[in-house]
């Protein structure tokens, strides 16, 4: 599933320093699960599961980290 955009967009979103801001990770994860970097996209998720408060949305994103194992 790798897109050949998702290289140049991840390195774009790794030069934000968003740490704190949720849906900087939510973006992160899913740029490396479409270059199939599997486990920095878990890593991804995990992190924005920390931050993330709306209910519906950490559902989403646990679905999303569920179909990377």
């Amino acid at each position: 599933m790798c897109s050949p955009l998702a290289d140049v967009a991840l390195a774009l979103v790794d030069r934000l320093e968003l740490a704190e801001y949720p849906y900087f990770h939510s973006t992160r994860a899913e740029l490396l699960r479409r270059l199939d970097r599997v486990e920095e996209a878990r890593n991804a998720y995990r992190r924005v599961l920390e931050l993330i408060r709306s209910e519906p949305e950490r559902r989403f994103l646990e679905r999303r980290l569920l179909d990377l194992s």
